[in-house]
């Protein structure tokens, strides 16, 4: 197991590759499940389309996806001046953290926002005017939380939830590389077919490519899916700034797992398909959490599990099992009679770290020294390399609206 000795040792810098701005998608395919397929296993690559992804996978693996729902988070402002102000949802701070119990919520709440701006908004409430509607929101700047600004916002009328304001004043918080202005069919397309959680800021982007006729296919073949829940944070879209992995700052992102998406992983017995990043950190964020239980019992009243960012490379036994540790979590669900659990994950996943659960991952492309393209080649291995130049070489689109990638574990 690589320790945080070896990670202070691995420089972002090292996993990085030139991408053209021409070759980054600023618009999703007309056929979501037309985009092309990378296929990575071992030292073969080769070229598809993601319509016949089944033809590549196991019969009979579990699939794991993301079904969490991108909240239209982006909000703009104007000061009587014309100045604009732009307020992006991150966090809620007050009254609830719980970002699903936090959209329920009605009038006043405080979320943690990135303002663009900040300069020219000064101590008045702003104030945004919903056309065809009776919906008046206010927002009031409050003191800064780290790099961003803590933002109380209103509205009348008081009994609509946050979570239905935003859906009719918020626009798409599409990434910060594609430049364009969010669009009226970014809300269908920046989501996946299958969104059901409210809660995300950034798309879990591996699931957009998913369409019915896919899941067909996949069922044919005795492929089930089943679902998480992570809410995906801006953080996913944090560059590694530091010189070396080691003082990078992990973002944190909450997740849910019901208690029979667990009973069906001790019973799997074949491959473990992961949708995405996001499904990858929260299977193997369910494993520590199992192997934390196993080390010390959390006391029944504690509502959320944490998984630090350095955990698996500051454990000094030897991990356990994985059925162990699956068995572990479950019964903890079931003495604390929990049928789903919430939790935390800081879980950062480079170069040496040894996987506990997946299998396969099917992913986007991904930037240039991020800490997404990092977990690839903690995964892929060199050949991250291979197919990333591939890729280039051609004609493959880049980043969240881009092309997908099928990597089998190195």
């Amino acid at each position: 197991m690589t320790r945080i000795s070896d990670i202070s040792r691995i420089s972002a810098s090292n996993y990085t590759y030139e991408l053209p701005a021409d070759r980054i998608a600023a618009y999703p395919l007309r056929e979501r499940d037309r985009s092309k397929l990378l296929v990575c296993r071992n030292d073969k690559i080769m070229a598809s389309v993601f319509e016949r992804i089944d033809e590549f996978l196991e019969p009979g693996s579990m699939m794991v996806l993301n079904n969490t729902k991108v909240v239209q988070a982006r909000l703009e402002f104007f000061k009587k001046t014309g100045a604009r102000i732009e307020v992006f949802c991150l966090h809620p701070l007050h009254p609830e953290k719980d970002v699903q119990l936090a959209l329920g919520k009605s009038s006043p709440v405080t979320w943690q926002c990135l303002v663009g701006n900040a300069k020219k908004w000064k101590d008045e409430k702003l104030t945004l005017r919903l056309p065809g509607t009776n919906i008046v929101l206010k927002a009031e700047k409050g003191p800064r939380v780290n790099e961003d600004f803590s933002i109380t916002f209103s509205w009348e009328p008081t009994h609509k939830s946050f979570g239905e304001v935003l859906a009719l004043a918020g626009q798409t918080p599409l990434p910060p590389y594609i430049t364009r202005k969010a669009e009226e069919g970014d809300k269908t397309r920046y989501q996946t077919v299958f969104a059901r959680d409210e809660g995300s800021v950034a798309a879990p982007t591996a699931g957009l490519h998913f369409t019915p006729a896919v899941f067909e296919k996949l069922k044919k073949k005795g492929i089930k899916p089943e679902y998480v829940t992570l809410h995906v944070g801006a953080g996913t879209f944090k560059p590694v700034s530091a010189k070396t992995i080691g003082e990078h700052q992990m973002h944190s992102e909450q997740f849910v797992v019901q208690k029979e998406f667990l009973q069906s992983l001790l019973r799997l017995d074949r491959k473990l398909i992961s949708v995405g990043t996001t499904s990858m950190r929260t299977l193997e964020s369910l494993y520590w959490a199992g192997a934390q239980i196993l080390k010390q019992e959390p006391s029944e009243d504690e509502p959320v599990l944490k998984i630090g960012q350095w955990l698996p490379y500051e454990w000094e036994k030897p991990s356990p099992d994985v059925k162990k540790a699956l068995g572990a979590l479950l019964q903890w669900m079931e003495k604390t009679r929990q049928d789903f659990i919430r939790g935390e994950t800081s879980l950062i996943i480079v170069p040496g770290y040894r996987f506990k659960m997946v299998d396969v991952l099917v992913t986007n492309f991904h930037q240039p020294g991020s800490t997404l393209l990092l977990l690839v080649a903690a995964f892929a291995g060199e050949n991250w390399r291979k197919a990333y130049r591939f890729a280039l070489e051609n004609g493959f689109r880049f980043l969240s609206y881009g092309d997908s990638c099928l990597f089998f574990r190195q």
